[in-house]
Protein backbone atom coordinates (compact mmCIF):
# COMPACT_ATOMS: atom_id res chain seq x y z
CA UNK A 1 0.00 0.00 0.00
CA UNK A 2 1.16 3.52 -0.79
CA UNK A 3 1.67 5.01 2.68
CA UNK A 4 1.11 8.53 1.36
CA UNK A 5 -2.50 7.57 0.62
CA UNK A 6 -3.37 6.93 4.25
CA UNK A 7 -0.87 8.93 6.28
CA UNK A 8 -0.85 5.93 8.64
CA UNK A 9 2.15 3.59 8.83
CA UNK A 10 2.56 0.07 10.15
CA UNK A 11 4.25 -0.10 13.61
CA UNK A 12 3.92 3.64 14.15
CA UNK A 13 2.30 4.83 17.40
CA UNK A 14 -0.63 7.28 17.26
CA UNK A 15 -2.70 9.10 19.85
CA UNK A 16 -6.30 8.10 19.16
CA UNK A 17 -9.61 9.37 20.58
CA UNK A 18 -11.95 6.39 20.98
CA UNK A 19 -15.56 7.23 20.08
CA UNK A 20 -17.40 3.91 19.82
CA UNK A 21 -17.27 0.13 20.19
CA UNK A 22 -17.38 -2.43 17.38
CA UNK A 23 -19.52 -5.56 17.36
CA UNK A 24 -16.73 -7.56 19.05
CA UNK A 25 -16.17 -4.96 21.78
CA UNK A 26 -13.14 -3.34 20.14
CA UNK A 27 -12.68 0.42 20.52
CA UNK A 28 -13.11 2.53 17.37
CA UNK A 29 -11.27 5.76 16.67
CA UNK A 30 -9.42 7.46 13.83
CA UNK A 31 -5.80 7.98 12.92
CA UNK A 32 -5.13 10.10 9.89
CA UNK A 33 -7.98 9.35 7.53
CA UNK A 34 -8.52 5.77 8.66
CA UNK A 35 -10.82 4.09 11.14
CA UNK A 36 -8.75 2.28 13.78
CA UNK A 37 -9.99 -0.78 15.69
CA UNK A 38 -8.34 -1.22 19.09
CA UNK A 39 -9.08 -4.19 21.37
CA UNK A 40 -9.34 -3.15 25.02
CA UNK A 41 -9.98 0.56 24.37
CA UNK A 42 -13.26 2.20 25.41
CA UNK A 43 -15.35 5.15 24.21
CA UNK A 44 -14.41 8.52 25.73
CA UNK A 45 -10.79 7.36 26.14
CA UNK A 46 -7.63 8.75 24.58
CA UNK A 47 -5.14 5.99 23.89
CA UNK A 48 -1.68 5.44 22.47
CA UNK A 49 -2.06 2.85 19.73
CA UNK A 50 0.51 0.92 17.68
CA UNK A 51 -0.63 0.03 14.15
CA UNK A 52 -0.38 -3.74 13.63
CA UNK A 53 -2.49 -4.25 10.50
CA UNK A 54 -3.11 -1.81 7.67
CA UNK A 55 -5.88 -2.16 5.11
CA UNK A 56 -7.28 0.15 2.46
CA UNK A 57 -10.23 1.38 4.52
CA UNK A 58 -9.22 0.62 8.13
CA UNK A 59 -6.40 -0.35 10.45
CA UNK A 60 -6.06 -2.56 13.53
CA UNK A 61 -4.07 -1.19 16.42
CA UNK A 62 -2.55 -2.55 19.63
CA UNK A 63 -3.37 -0.68 22.83
CA UNK A 64 -0.08 0.63 24.28
CA UNK A 65 -1.33 2.97 27.01
CA UNK A 66 -4.38 4.97 28.07
CA UNK A 67 -3.78 8.71 28.41
CA UNK A 68 -7.40 9.54 29.34
CA UNK A 69 -9.46 6.79 31.03
CA UNK A 70 -13.21 6.19 30.70
CA UNK A 71 -15.16 6.64 33.95
CA UNK A 72 -16.82 3.29 33.14
CA UNK A 73 -13.58 1.30 32.97
CA UNK A 74 -13.20 -1.48 35.54
CA UNK A 75 -11.01 -4.49 36.23
CA UNK A 76 -12.61 -7.67 34.82
CA UNK A 77 -13.52 -10.27 37.45
CA UNK A 78 -12.73 -13.21 35.14
CA UNK A 79 -9.09 -14.40 35.28
CA UNK A 80 -9.06 -15.50 31.60
CA UNK A 81 -11.04 -12.54 30.25
CA UNK A 82 -8.24 -11.16 28.08
CA UNK A 83 -7.84 -14.49 26.30
CA UNK A 84 -11.38 -15.89 26.22
CA UNK A 85 -13.83 -14.86 23.49
CA UNK A 86 -16.95 -15.69 25.51
CA UNK A 87 -17.25 -12.12 26.86
CA UNK A 88 -16.20 -8.87 25.21
CA UNK A 89 -16.93 -5.99 27.58
CA UNK A 90 -16.21 -7.11 31.15
CA UNK A 91 -13.78 -4.18 31.38
CA UNK A 92 -16.89 -1.96 31.41
CA UNK A 93 -18.93 -1.36 34.55
CA UNK A 94 -22.56 -2.52 34.53
CA UNK A 95 -23.64 1.10 34.04
CA UNK A 96 -21.15 1.52 31.21
CA UNK A 97 -22.34 -1.63 29.45
CA UNK A 98 -25.94 -0.45 29.50
CA UNK A 99 -24.95 3.00 28.22
CA UNK A 100 -22.93 1.67 25.28
CA UNK A 101 -25.71 -0.75 24.31
CA UNK A 102 -28.30 2.03 24.49
CA UNK A 103 -26.11 4.19 22.24
CA UNK A 104 -25.75 1.31 19.79
CA UNK A 105 -29.51 0.80 19.46
CA UNK A 106 -30.19 4.54 19.23
CA UNK A 107 -27.51 4.91 16.55
CA UNK A 108 -28.85 2.18 14.25
CA UNK A 109 -32.45 3.37 14.62
CA UNK A 110 -31.33 6.82 13.41
CA UNK A 111 -28.68 5.80 10.87
CA UNK A 112 -30.11 2.60 9.37
CA UNK A 113 -33.76 2.84 10.34
CA UNK A 114 -33.96 6.52 9.38
CA UNK A 115 -36.29 7.18 12.30
CA UNK A 116 -36.13 9.12 15.56
CA UNK A 117 -33.67 7.88 18.17
CA UNK A 118 -35.91 9.49 20.79
CA UNK A 119 -38.11 6.38 20.53
CA UNK A 120 -35.36 4.32 22.20
CA UNK A 121 -35.77 3.91 25.95
CA UNK A 122 -32.90 3.57 28.38
CA UNK A 123 -32.00 0.04 29.47
CA UNK A 124 -33.49 -0.69 32.87
CA UNK A 125 -31.18 -1.48 35.77
CA UNK A 126 -31.35 -4.81 37.54
CA UNK A 127 -30.82 -8.31 36.30
CA UNK A 128 -27.88 -10.46 37.34
CA UNK A 129 -24.65 -9.38 35.59
CA UNK A 130 -23.10 -12.82 36.24
CA UNK A 131 -24.20 -16.47 36.49
CA UNK A 132 -27.30 -15.88 34.36
CA UNK A 133 -26.85 -18.40 31.51
CA UNK A 134 -28.90 -21.58 31.82
CA UNK A 135 -27.33 -23.12 28.71
CA UNK A 136 -23.67 -24.04 28.17
CA UNK A 137 -21.99 -25.48 25.07
CA UNK A 138 -18.23 -25.97 25.31
CA UNK A 139 -15.80 -27.38 22.74
CA UNK A 140 -13.31 -30.05 23.83
CA UNK A 141 -9.72 -30.32 22.67
CA UNK A 142 -6.06 -30.67 23.57
CA UNK A 143 -4.26 -27.59 24.93
CA UNK A 144 -0.55 -27.87 25.72
CA UNK A 145 -0.83 -31.65 25.63
CA UNK A 146 -3.72 -31.80 28.13
CA UNK A 147 -7.48 -32.33 27.66
CA UNK A 148 -9.34 -29.05 27.98
CA UNK A 149 -12.86 -27.60 27.86
CA UNK A 150 -13.46 -23.90 27.37
CA UNK A 151 -14.44 -21.12 25.02
CA UNK A 152 -12.72 -20.13 21.82
CA UNK A 153 -10.25 -17.27 21.78
CA UNK A 154 -11.76 -14.26 19.99
CA UNK A 155 -11.55 -14.71 16.23
CA UNK A 156 -10.12 -18.23 16.40
CA UNK A 157 -10.89 -21.85 17.24
CA UNK A 158 -8.13 -22.03 19.83
CA UNK A 159 -9.64 -23.27 23.10
CA UNK A 160 -9.08 -21.22 26.26
CA UNK A 161 -9.41 -23.70 29.16
CA UNK A 162 -11.79 -22.69 31.94
CA UNK A 163 -12.89 -24.17 35.27
CA UNK A 164 -15.53 -21.64 36.24
CA UNK A 165 -17.35 -19.41 33.77
CA UNK A 166 -18.72 -16.32 35.51
CA UNK A 167 -21.72 -15.92 33.19
CA UNK A 168 -22.83 -19.58 33.55
CA UNK A 169 -25.12 -20.86 36.26
CA UNK A 170 -23.19 -22.89 38.81
CA UNK A 171 -24.84 -26.18 37.77
CA UNK A 172 -23.28 -25.82 34.32
CA UNK A 173 -19.87 -25.07 35.84
CA UNK A 174 -20.18 -28.21 37.95
CA UNK A 175 -20.92 -30.23 34.78
CA UNK A 176 -17.87 -28.68 33.09
CA UNK A 177 -15.54 -29.75 35.91
CA UNK A 178 -17.11 -33.21 36.12
CA UNK A 179 -16.69 -33.80 32.38
CA UNK A 180 -13.05 -32.72 32.45
CA UNK A 181 -12.28 -35.10 35.34
CA UNK A 182 -14.01 -37.97 33.56
CA UNK A 183 -12.18 -37.33 30.29
CA UNK A 184 -8.80 -37.32 32.02
CA UNK A 185 -9.58 -40.40 34.16
CA UNK A 186 -10.69 -42.53 31.21
CA UNK A 187 -8.34 -41.04 28.62
CA UNK A 188 -11.23 -40.17 26.29
CA UNK A 189 -10.27 -39.34 22.71
CA UNK A 190 -10.95 -35.67 21.91
CA UNK A 191 -11.77 -34.31 18.47
CA UNK A 192 -9.11 -32.44 16.51
CA UNK A 193 -10.97 -30.25 14.02
CA UNK A 194 -7.83 -29.58 11.94
CA UNK A 195 -7.06 -33.25 11.41
CA UNK A 196 -10.75 -34.26 11.66
CA UNK A 197 -9.81 -37.09 14.00
CA UNK A 198 -10.87 -38.06 17.51
CA UNK A 199 -14.21 -38.55 19.25
CA UNK A 200 -15.52 -36.06 21.84
CA UNK A 201 -16.44 -32.65 20.36
CA UNK A 202 -18.71 -30.72 22.76
CA UNK A 203 -20.29 -30.84 26.21
CA UNK A 204 -23.72 -29.23 26.58
CA UNK A 205 -25.62 -28.46 29.76
CA UNK A 206 -29.08 -26.92 30.28
CA UNK A 207 -30.52 -25.85 33.63
CA UNK A 208 -34.28 -25.93 34.22
CA UNK A 209 -36.59 -25.48 37.17
CA UNK A 210 -35.17 -26.24 40.60
CA UNK A 211 -31.60 -26.48 39.29
CA UNK A 212 -32.35 -29.73 37.48
CA UNK A 213 -30.24 -30.37 34.40
CA UNK A 214 -30.05 -31.92 30.96
CA UNK A 215 -26.55 -33.02 29.94
CA UNK A 216 -25.49 -33.86 26.40
CA UNK A 217 -22.26 -35.15 24.89
CA UNK A 218 -21.45 -34.60 21.20
CA UNK A 219 -19.09 -37.00 19.42
CA UNK A 220 -17.80 -37.24 15.86
CA UNK A 221 -18.32 -41.00 15.73
CA UNK A 222 -21.44 -43.08 16.23
CA UNK A 223 -20.24 -44.54 19.54
CA UNK A 224 -19.82 -42.80 22.87
CA UNK A 225 -16.55 -44.04 24.39
CA UNK A 226 -17.06 -45.43 27.91
CA UNK A 227 -20.82 -45.04 27.59
CA UNK A 228 -21.72 -47.19 30.60
CA UNK A 229 -19.09 -45.44 32.71
CA UNK A 230 -20.46 -42.02 31.67
CA UNK A 231 -23.96 -43.00 32.78
CA UNK A 232 -22.83 -44.42 36.12
CA UNK A 233 -20.59 -41.42 36.85
CA UNK A 234 -23.37 -38.94 36.01
CA UNK A 235 -25.75 -40.77 38.36
CA UNK A 236 -23.16 -40.78 41.16
CA UNK A 237 -21.48 -37.37 40.81
CA UNK A 238 -24.14 -35.18 39.15
CA UNK A 239 -27.46 -35.61 41.01
CA UNK A 240 -28.63 -32.42 39.31
CA UNK A 241 -28.74 -34.24 35.96
CA UNK A 242 -32.13 -35.84 35.29
CA UNK A 243 -31.77 -36.16 31.50
CA UNK A 244 -28.71 -37.49 29.65
CA UNK A 245 -28.17 -37.56 25.86
CA UNK A 246 -25.56 -38.46 23.26
CA UNK A 247 -25.48 -36.64 19.93
CA UNK A 248 -23.51 -37.61 16.84
CA UNK A 249 -22.08 -34.86 14.63
CA UNK A 250 -19.76 -36.38 11.99
CA UNK A 251 -19.70 -33.31 9.77
CA UNK A 252 -16.93 -30.69 10.04
CA UNK A 253 -17.86 -27.04 10.58
CA UNK A 254 -19.61 -24.90 13.16
CA UNK A 255 -22.97 -26.70 13.39
CA UNK A 256 -22.74 -28.23 16.86
CA UNK A 257 -25.58 -30.78 16.94
CA UNK A 258 -25.94 -33.53 14.36
CA UNK A 259 -29.12 -35.28 13.24
CA UNK A 260 -28.59 -38.43 15.31
CA UNK A 261 -29.72 -38.03 18.94
CA UNK A 262 -29.56 -40.90 21.47
CA UNK A 263 -31.32 -40.77 24.85
CA UNK A 264 -28.98 -42.46 27.33
CA UNK A 265 -30.71 -42.16 30.67
CA UNK A 266 -33.35 -40.32 32.71
CA UNK A 267 -36.14 -38.05 31.53
CA UNK A 268 -36.47 -37.19 27.86
CA UNK A 269 -37.26 -33.52 28.51
CA UNK A 270 -36.39 -30.79 31.00
CA UNK A 271 -39.09 -28.59 32.53
CA UNK A 272 -38.38 -24.84 32.47
CA UNK A 273 -40.82 -22.12 33.54
CA UNK A 274 -41.21 -18.68 31.99
CA UNK A 275 -43.83 -15.99 32.70
CA UNK A 276 -45.91 -18.40 34.76
CA UNK A 277 -45.94 -21.05 32.01
CA UNK A 278 -44.22 -24.45 31.89
CA UNK A 279 -42.21 -25.63 28.90
CA UNK A 280 -40.83 -29.07 28.15
CA UNK A 281 -37.36 -28.51 26.69
CA UNK A 282 -35.81 -31.15 24.43
CA UNK A 283 -32.15 -31.21 23.27
CA UNK A 284 -32.97 -29.38 20.03
CA UNK A 285 -35.43 -26.92 21.62
CA UNK A 286 -34.77 -23.20 21.72
CA UNK A 287 -35.25 -21.64 25.14
CA UNK A 288 -34.10 -18.24 26.36
CA UNK A 289 -30.74 -18.55 28.16
CA UNK A 290 -31.45 -15.69 30.61
CA UNK A 291 -34.82 -16.42 32.20
CA UNK A 292 -34.99 -13.28 34.37
CA UNK A 293 -34.41 -10.87 31.49
CA UNK A 294 -36.49 -12.94 29.06
CA UNK A 295 -39.50 -12.36 31.29
CA UNK A 296 -38.87 -8.60 31.09
CA UNK A 297 -38.59 -8.90 27.30
CA UNK A 298 -41.88 -10.77 26.98
CA UNK A 299 -43.70 -8.54 29.47
CA UNK A 300 -42.64 -5.52 27.41
CA UNK A 301 -43.89 -7.24 24.23
CA UNK A 302 -47.25 -7.82 25.95
CA UNK A 303 -47.32 -4.19 27.09
CA UNK A 304 -46.71 -2.98 23.52
CA UNK A 305 -49.33 -5.37 22.12
CA UNK A 306 -51.90 -3.85 24.49
CA UNK A 307 -54.18 -6.89 24.37
CA UNK A 308 -57.68 -6.66 25.82
CA UNK A 309 -58.90 -10.22 25.23
CA UNK A 310 -60.50 -10.28 21.81
CA UNK A 311 -57.60 -9.71 19.43
CA UNK A 312 -56.32 -12.05 16.75
CA UNK A 313 -52.53 -12.21 16.81
CA UNK A 314 -50.07 -13.76 14.36
CA UNK A 315 -46.73 -14.80 15.85
CA UNK A 316 -44.33 -15.21 12.94
CA UNK A 317 -41.06 -17.04 13.72
CA UNK A 318 -42.85 -18.50 16.76
CA UNK A 319 -40.23 -21.19 17.50
CA UNK A 320 -41.35 -23.49 20.30
CA UNK A 321 -44.25 -21.20 21.17
CA UNK A 322 -42.91 -19.29 24.18
CA UNK A 323 -44.14 -15.88 23.00
CA UNK A 324 -47.31 -17.32 21.43
CA UNK A 325 -48.40 -18.87 24.72
CA UNK A 326 -47.63 -15.68 26.66
CA UNK A 327 -49.77 -13.72 24.17
CA UNK A 328 -52.55 -16.32 24.30
CA UNK A 329 -53.20 -15.57 27.98
CA UNK A 330 -54.54 -12.13 26.99
CA UNK A 331 -55.56 -12.49 23.32
CA UNK A 332 -58.64 -13.94 21.64
CA UNK A 333 -56.60 -16.18 19.31
CA UNK A 334 -52.91 -16.61 18.51
CA UNK A 335 -51.64 -18.17 15.28
CA UNK A 336 -47.99 -19.29 15.48
CA UNK A 337 -45.96 -19.84 12.32
CA UNK A 338 -42.51 -21.44 12.21
CA UNK A 339 -40.65 -23.14 9.36
CA UNK A 340 -38.93 -25.69 11.66
CA UNK A 341 -41.33 -28.64 12.04
CA UNK A 342 -39.81 -29.97 15.28
CA UNK A 343 -40.26 -26.55 16.90
CA UNK A 344 -43.95 -26.52 15.95
CA UNK A 345 -44.41 -29.98 17.49
CA UNK A 346 -42.84 -28.62 20.70
CA UNK A 347 -45.15 -25.58 20.55
CA UNK A 348 -48.24 -27.82 20.31
CA UNK A 349 -47.03 -29.93 23.24
CA UNK A 350 -46.34 -26.81 25.33
CA UNK A 351 -49.82 -25.41 24.60
CA UNK A 352 -51.37 -28.69 25.77
CA UNK A 353 -49.10 -28.81 28.83
CA UNK A 354 -50.35 -25.37 29.92
CA UNK A 355 -54.00 -26.01 29.06
CA UNK A 356 -54.06 -23.24 26.44
CA UNK A 357 -56.64 -23.84 23.73
CA UNK A 358 -56.81 -20.51 21.84
CA UNK A 359 -53.68 -21.18 19.75
CA UNK A 360 -52.97 -22.86 16.45
CA UNK A 361 -49.53 -23.62 15.07
CA UNK A 362 -48.37 -24.03 11.47
CA UNK A 363 -45.10 -25.50 10.21
CA UNK A 364 -44.67 -23.19 7.22
CA UNK A 365 -42.81 -20.25 5.71
CA UNK A 366 -44.55 -17.22 7.22
CA UNK A 367 -43.92 -15.18 4.07
CA UNK A 368 -45.94 -17.69 2.04
CA UNK A 369 -48.61 -18.69 4.56
CA UNK A 370 -49.61 -15.19 5.70
CA UNK A 371 -50.82 -14.04 2.23
CA UNK A 372 -52.82 -17.29 1.96
CA UNK A 373 -54.45 -16.66 5.33
CA UNK A 374 -55.23 -13.09 4.26
CA UNK A 375 -56.94 -14.35 1.08
CA UNK A 376 -59.06 -16.62 3.27
CA UNK A 377 -60.28 -13.60 5.23
CA UNK A 378 -57.91 -13.50 8.21
CA UNK A 379 -57.41 -9.95 9.51
CA UNK A 380 -54.96 -9.96 12.44
CA UNK A 381 -55.05 -7.04 14.84
CA UNK A 382 -51.41 -7.50 15.79
CA UNK A 383 -48.44 -9.28 14.22
CA UNK A 384 -45.46 -10.29 16.36
CA UNK A 385 -42.11 -11.17 14.76
CA UNK A 386 -39.05 -12.57 16.50
CA UNK A 387 -36.60 -13.53 13.73
CA UNK A 388 -33.06 -14.90 13.87
CA UNK A 389 -30.06 -12.53 13.74
CA UNK A 390 -30.43 -12.08 9.97
CA UNK A 391 -33.79 -10.38 10.55
CA UNK A 392 -37.06 -10.86 8.68
CA UNK A 393 -37.16 -11.99 5.10
CA UNK A 394 -38.54 -9.43 2.66
CA UNK A 395 -41.43 -11.83 1.99
CA UNK A 396 -42.43 -11.80 5.67
CA UNK A 397 -42.24 -7.99 5.87
CA UNK A 398 -44.34 -7.64 2.72
CA UNK A 399 -46.85 -10.19 4.02
CA UNK A 400 -47.06 -8.54 7.46
CA UNK A 401 -47.66 -5.06 6.04
CA UNK A 402 -50.05 -6.49 3.45
CA UNK A 403 -52.29 -7.87 6.22
CA UNK A 404 -52.70 -4.27 7.46
CA UNK A 405 -52.45 -4.89 11.23
CA UNK A 406 -52.82 -1.99 13.66
CA UNK A 407 -49.55 -2.92 15.35
CA UNK A 408 -46.39 -4.87 14.65
CA UNK A 409 -44.38 -5.90 17.70
CA UNK A 410 -40.82 -6.64 16.62
CA UNK A 411 -38.50 -8.61 18.94
CA UNK A 412 -34.89 -8.68 17.80
CA UNK A 413 -31.50 -10.06 18.81
CA UNK A 414 -29.70 -7.85 16.26
CA UNK A 415 -30.28 -4.07 16.37
CA UNK A 416 -28.85 -3.53 12.88
CA UNK A 417 -31.19 -5.94 11.08
CA UNK A 418 -34.12 -4.69 13.15
CA UNK A 419 -33.36 -1.12 12.03
CA UNK A 420 -33.08 -2.27 8.41
CA UNK A 421 -36.47 -4.01 8.63
CA UNK A 422 -38.02 -0.99 10.36
CA UNK A 423 -36.87 1.17 7.44
CA UNK A 424 -38.56 -1.24 5.00
CA UNK A 425 -41.77 -1.16 7.05
CA UNK A 426 -41.61 2.63 7.02
CA UNK A 427 -41.94 2.56 3.21
CA UNK A 428 -45.11 0.54 3.73
CA UNK A 429 -46.71 3.07 6.07
CA UNK A 430 -45.47 1.89 9.49
CA UNK A 431 -43.28 3.82 11.92
CA UNK A 432 -41.47 3.08 15.17
CA UNK A 433 -43.26 4.32 18.29
CA UNK A 434 -41.18 2.74 21.08
CA UNK A 435 -38.01 0.66 21.36
CA UNK A 436 -36.97 -1.01 24.60
CA UNK A 437 -33.48 -2.57 24.72
CA UNK A 438 -33.22 -5.47 27.19
CA UNK A 439 -29.79 -6.59 28.39
CA UNK A 440 -30.16 -10.36 28.05
CA UNK A 441 -26.40 -10.93 27.76
CA UNK A 442 -24.32 -8.88 30.25
CA UNK A 443 -20.54 -8.91 29.67
CA UNK A 444 -21.10 -9.30 25.92
CA UNK A 445 -21.95 -6.92 23.07
CA UNK A 446 -25.26 -8.68 22.38
CA UNK A 447 -28.50 -6.82 23.09
CA UNK A 448 -32.17 -7.72 22.60
CA UNK A 449 -34.80 -5.16 21.67
CA UNK A 450 -38.57 -5.11 21.52
CA UNK A 451 -40.23 -2.41 19.42
CA UNK A 452 -43.76 -1.15 18.88
CA UNK A 453 -44.35 -0.31 15.22
CA UNK A 454 -47.68 1.22 14.28
CA UNK A 455 -49.50 2.36 11.19
CA UNK A 456 -48.56 5.98 10.51
CA UNK A 457 -51.40 8.46 10.88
Amino acid sequence: MDKTETNVHINDIYTVDITDLGIHGEGIGRAGNLAIFVAGALPDETAEVKIKLLKKSYAVGQLISIKKKSPYRTEPACPVYKDCGGCQISHLTEEGQKEIKYRRVKNVVERIGEQSGETVRKISSGGAPFHYRNKMILPCGIVKGMPALGYYRQGSHDIVPIQNCLIQQEENNKLLRFAERFIKKHNISLYDEKQKKGSLRHIMGRVGDGGKMMALIVTAGAELPKEKEWIEAVKKEMPEVISFYHNVQPLPGNVILGKKMRHLWGEKTLTASLCGLRFEVSPYSFFQVNKEQAEILYETALEYAGLSGGETVIDAYCGTGTISLCLAKKAGKVIGIEIVKSAIEDAKKNAKLNGIENTEFHAADAGKLMPELYKKGLRPDIIVVDPVRAGCSEEVLNAAAGMDPKKIVYISCNPATFARDARILKTKGYEIKKVQPVDMFPQTMHIETVALIEKAE
